[in-house]
């Protein structure tokens, strides 16, 4: 395991292009090392193009960076060497992990026999993939020094022009294709054409840019989102607290009514039994003094009928005394509660006007509750965002009296209701002229 260590330590100052330890290291702009002779043999390449990319992270640069000696570098590979584990041999004899075979899905080793093993490095040039032990004369012989080694790819052959059989490490902008150096002198020539490493960086920082966008868009839309659930929980219980809270009211109502019909009710009993028990004492008084003024008559026949001169003179006197008759109160031929409907219907409009103008006010209140405002939608960038329609609340003003001249109004424990709307035209004209008149 400790010299396991060791190779993976060693395997960071390895030159990506020869895949040797760094000889002469030179740093390239973005940062990656490569021996001097492998990276100006890279670039030798695209001298004919103008633009020089990295072999690893393909970044391109333009004119041709000046190489120079990474001093730093060079002391430790210069130290890692005399330590002897920087040899080619020392490497060579550094022990590989045990060869893995290949599972449904991997890349396979294009060499073995048999059961293959798993691939580790894919050849650009051999176009071929590679097992451990298979890729171990690419880091031996120096006729593998320029051969280009990347992660193991089982399309291997979508990475060649397909009439040159090329490399493919350009792209034509004009036409929007892959193609290699020989496409250059053919039918794409004069084209827009840059490295393709270049324009996958180009294109990277785009897609980097619209993700970004993207990421910015889902963090707003779940904003969004957790606001919605938040107002149509806040909605659900505003509404059942309003429901409660106008049961309760329009309970209270009702029971308000109910007991104003039972006090006006006993009222009315209270006025009639005092109004005749009145009326009866009275006519018990009435009844009493027609029985005595009968009874006086019938002594007034009897003195004139008399022929006695003594007894007609004895009771002459008293018989002319008048007798005391009661003062009698006024008298009302037609004795009603009329007045008592007439305050009951004026009570009725009123109680009319001001149930019909709540509801409508209830109604309005009712209307503008809502989540989502109607906002016309983008339909250039958004051309499937309208919302449904809500449909408007309306909230109807249910007739709670009936016309008592029309057909029979529906009561309410004995209470009887007409509406204002069924009311003929003068009644309310009616009810002002009654209060003007008192």
């Amino acid at each position: 395991m400790a010299q396991a260590g060791v190779f993976l330590e060693q395997d960071q100052f390895n030159c990506s292009i020869c895949l040797d330890v760094l000889k002469d290291p030179v740093t390239v702009p973005c940062g990656h090392s490569y021996c001097k002779g492998c990276i100006k043999g890279y670039w030798d390449q695209d001298d004919y193009l103008g633009i020089y990319g990295c072999p690893q992270c393909r970044q391109s640069f333009a004119p041709r960076p000046v190489l120079g000696r990474n001093t730093m570098l060079a002391d430790v590979v210069d130290r890692l060497k005399k330590t002897g584990l920087g040899s080619s041999s020392a490497l060579s004899e550094a022990p590989m992990s045990e060869p893995t075979f290949a599972e449904p899905g991997d890349v396979e080793c294009d060499v073995c026999t048999g059961r293959k093993n798993k691939a580790f490095r894919s050849c650009l040039v051999c176009l071929a993939s590679y097992c451990e032990t298979h890729l171990k004369p690419h880091y031996e012989s120096p006729a593998f020094q320029k051969h280009r080694l990347t992660a193991p790819s089982s399309k291997l052959q979508d990475s060649l022009c397909s009439r040159h059989d090329k490399l493919l490490e350009v792209f034509c902008r004009t036409d929007q294709h892959c193609i290699c150096y020989l496409c250059l002198t053919d039918e794409h020539k004069g084209h827009d054409t840059v490295l393709a490493s270049a324009e996958m960086t180009e294109k990277k920082n785009a897609l980097a840019e619209m993700q970004r966008n993207s990421q910015q868009k889902i963090q707003e839309r779940e904003k969004e989102l957790q606001d919605l659930r938040q107002a149509t929980q806040s909605l659900t219980l505003s509404a059942q607290a309003a429901l409660e809270e106008s049961e309760r009211i329009f309970t209270e109502l009702v029971c308000s009514i109910e007991r104003r019909r039972t006090e006006v009710k006993e009222l009315i009993r209270v006025q009639e039994r005092a109004a005749m028990a009145q009326a009866e004492e009275l006519l018990r008084q009435l009844e009493r003094e027609i029985t005595e003024l009968k009874k006086r008559d019938t002594e007034l026949d009897q003195l004139v009928q008399t022929e006695d001169h003594i007894s007609f003179l004895q009771n002459y006197r008293s018989a002319c005394t008048q007798p005391v008759t009661m003062d009698i109160p006024g008298i009302t031929v037609d004795p009603g509660f009329g007045c008592v409907m007439s305050a009951v219907s004026e009570f009725q409009a009123l109680l009319e006007d001001v149930c019909q103008g709540g509801f409508v006010n209830i109604s309005e209140k009712v209307k503008d509750v809502t989540i989502i405002q109607n906002t016309k939608p983008n339909m250039d960038t958004e051309p499937n965002a309208a919302l449904p329609p809500v449909a408007p609340v309306t909230f109807p003003v249910t007739p709670i009296f009936q016309n008592t001249f029309g057909t029979a109004a529906p009561t309410f424990n004995g209470f009887t209701f007409a509406s204002f709307a069924s009311r003929p035209s003068g009644t309310r004209l009616r009810t002002q002229q009654r209060r003007r008149r008192r």
